[in-house]
């Protein structure tokens, strides 16, 4: 991917790819042990990425998996997340909540610096967090919130217009990601050379090409990091970033493709293979604009559903490694509520289109997809399967750029999509809420533009009630009307999303939070990402 702008409102380049194909794999064995050695310092790790970061402020530019991997060795979040989904304090030493959730106080960790050796301080998170509610890529989330208060120097307030029970999460990933004041006055600097709190220092950017960080010897975690240079590589090809790290090019790999699982998880000698899980993994599925026609039929969009076979699409795609998802949560969540989704009834949804042919007229309409010949083989085979239920689908090829803006301003009938992997559910608020579903040119966060009472009186309980059994009733509410609905066709739980590394690369995966506790080994999809201040590399 070449790096790309336009004047969305949030990290979207995150939410949109690409499912893989292949042949059949097996499932790959678990990583090597560990060597009776700890972590060893010193070493340079070579990181292979799929495509290139579209620059490095948080405050300015969209952030996906790319840009976590690289920026995030620099930069640091004010919360981080734990390996049961909690958030946990990261530069912020405790965030408390007022009885009605809707203030929060951020105590500020104190001892630490920038590498420009400004000292972190209550003021700096209170400009960032500003910047953060003024910038029109980030501005959506923080929507409710009236103000940031100082009530001593290394304390923040946050004043809501209501409660807001999962507010920390927002604040492990972009919109918490602290900078100098030198970056927020100068965000064009910021965006090619960033300075943060990491454990490492920025130096060199070659657009298209590679980032190259190193060890900060002054980082505020003792001990750490334990490499002392990190590169990473753009090879946007998924077959050339294998064929790379099987010839010694690179250390390590993200990668989707299950015959990337399948090839080197079966070679336990040289390689380790770590899949992500749970809710950090998105959702494979078709998203549907429901205002334009025909798919503003909810009687169209079930008959989507009845007629893609789920299982097939796994089996033939996924070597059978993944699960049919039927909703935004894996049955494996605490969230998940089970019931109601249009299971594969070929003869249902020949009717429903008969039935709606007979109103109407011939029921057909565009999909789009990108050229890359993985997701291609998926769209196809929609295509057809729709096509056996009486729908005639063209396919429209898109570069991620353009098919990221089509959705966002609903010129688009329907198109590939991966989506929802936030830990919260209420991570999933703007992209379902009838509040940001905008008219067709219009930006909307909301892109299959669904208006629906219920749904989104559901998500306003899930977001502001703190009792847990209100919170997962409200979300139960929110996979019943989204499988009456159909706004997205669901097909599985994205989790063939790897880091594939040579046996020497230790510590993916395997971080440990400032509070001893372990942190979430990996996060988001297609490709997965993590930190990389506990990565080392051993003699093996």
């Amino acid at each position: 991917m070449k790096r790309w702008r336009m004047p969305a409102t949030l990290a979207l380049a995150a939410t949109v790819l690409l499912a893989c194909s292949g042949q059949r794999p097996v499932e790959p064995g678990a990583p090597s042990g560990a060597p009776a050695t700890g972590p060893a310092q010193g070493g340079r790790l070579i990181y292979a990425l799929s495509a290139d970061a579209n620059g490095f402020n948080p405050v300015t530019d969209q952030f996906a998996a790319q840009s976590y991997s690289m920026s995030g060795t620099i930069i640091e979040p004010l919360v981080s997340v734990d390996a049961d989904g909690g958030w946990k304090p990261y530069l912020a030493e405790s965030l408390t909540p007022n009885q009605k959730y809707d203030e929060w106080t951020i105590k500020v960790r104190s001892g630490i610096s920038f590498s420009d050796g400004i000292s972190l301080t209550g003021d700096i998170v209170k400009a960032n967090l500003e910047a953060q509610k003024r910038s029109p890529l980030t501005a959506a989330v923080f929507g409710p919130i009236e103000s940031f208060e100082l009530p001593d120097p290394m304390t923040v307030k946050v004043v809501l217009n209501q409660p807001w029970v999962a507010f920390p999460y927002y604040l492990a990933a972009q919109n918490g990601m602290i900078v100098p004041p030198s970056s927020l006055t100068d965000p064009k600097t910021a965006s090619l050379k960033p300075v943060g709190t990491g454990p490492f220092l920025f130096k060199e950017y070659v657009p298209d090409n590679r980032m190259v960080v190193t060890r900060n010897p002054r980082y505020w975690r003792q001990g750490l990091p334990y490499l002392d240079e990190i590169e990473f590589r753009i090879l946007p090809d998924s077959q050339t970033r294998a064929q790379t790290l099987e010839a010694g090019g690179v250390d390590a790999i993200g990668t989707s493709r299950d015959e990337d699982l399948t090839k080197f998880g079966a070679l336990k000698d040289a390689y380790t293979v770590h899949r992500a899980g749970g809710m950090a993994v998105a959702e494979y599925m078709f998203l549907l604009n429901t205002a334009v026609a025909p798919l503003d039929d909810v009687r169209v969009r079930r008959a989507l559903a009845y007629a893609t076979d789920r299982k097939t699409v796994i089996s033939t795609l996924r070597g059978g490694l993944t699960q049919p998802a039927d909703g935004p949560w894996s049955k494996d969540s605490p969230w998940y509520a089970a019931g109601g989704y249009p299971d594969y009834d070929l003869a249902k949804a020949t009717a429903l289109i008969k039935e709606v042919e007979a109103e109407k007229g011939p029921i057909s309409f565009e999909l789009i997809s990108t050229p890359d010949p993985n997701t291609m083989q998926g769209v196809e085979l929609a295509q057809d399967m729709w096509r056996k239920a009486g729908v005639k689908v063209t396919i429209k090829q898109a570069d991620q750029a353009d098919l990221i803006n089509r959705a966002i301003t609903g010129n688009y009938a329907a198109t590939v999509w991966t989506q929802f992997s936030a830990q919260d559910p209420d991570g999933e608020y703007i992209w379902m809420h009838q509040a940001y579903a905008k008219p067709v040119g219009a930006i909307s966060l909301n892109m299959t533009r669904l208006k629906d009472a219920k749904l989104s009186a559901a998500l306003d309980t899930g977001r502001t009630d703190p009792d847990p059994a209100a919170r997962k009733s409200a979300y139960a509410t929110v996979q019943e009307r989204l499988r009456e609905l159909v706004p997205y066709v669901f097909v599985d739980h994205l989790d063939t999303g790897a880091i594939i590394a040579k046996t020497k690369v230790r510590g993916i995966g395997e971080h440990v939070l400032p509070d001893g506790e372990k942190g979430l080994p990996l996060t988001g999809s297609p490709v997965p990402y993590h930190p990389f201040g506990q990565l080392w590399v051993s003699e093996r």
